[in-house]
């Protein structure tokens, strides 16, 4: 089993999905791996020697910034927009989406679960 960046490749699956399983690494990126390194994205991980699985975790480590390292600079990137106290920082802090979606109906998933309150629509009247 081939571990790079700290994750184990998944043995039964091509090369080009596998290297997916990291996180940063998508299908396109995965191919530019593959293609940088010269392995065939359909050889399964499983078939790798050690001289390819160093080939990959040499370019992945140089040239891409992806697992831990990724995670803390989105995190960080977040942490610096609610510090500033820009919009997307004040949205970030509240819970709500960002990118101008409606939220008096939907926009469940970043509101979470619906908070009923009592005695709505006899306060109304």
């Amino acid at each position: 089993m081939a571990r790079i960046a700290g994750i184990d490749l998944p043995n039964n699956k091509q090369l080009q999905i596998a290297l997916t399983s990291i996180y940063g690494i998508g299908r396109a990126r995965a191919l530019e791996i593959c293609r940088k390194t010269d392995i065939l994205p359909e050889k399964r991980a499983k078939d790798l020697d050690n001289d390819e699985v160093n080939k990959l975790r040499k370019i992945i480590e140089s040239d891409y910034v992806v697992e831990g390292k990724l995670r803390s600079e989105l995190a960080m990137s977040i942490k610096r927009l609610m510090d500033i106290a820009c919009y997307r920082g004040l949205r970030h802090r509240k819970g709500l989406p960002l990118r101008g979606q409606r939220t008096k109906t939907n926009a469940r998933t970043r509101k979470g679960k619906r908070k009923t309150v009592a005695n709505k629509k006899m306060a109304a009247k």
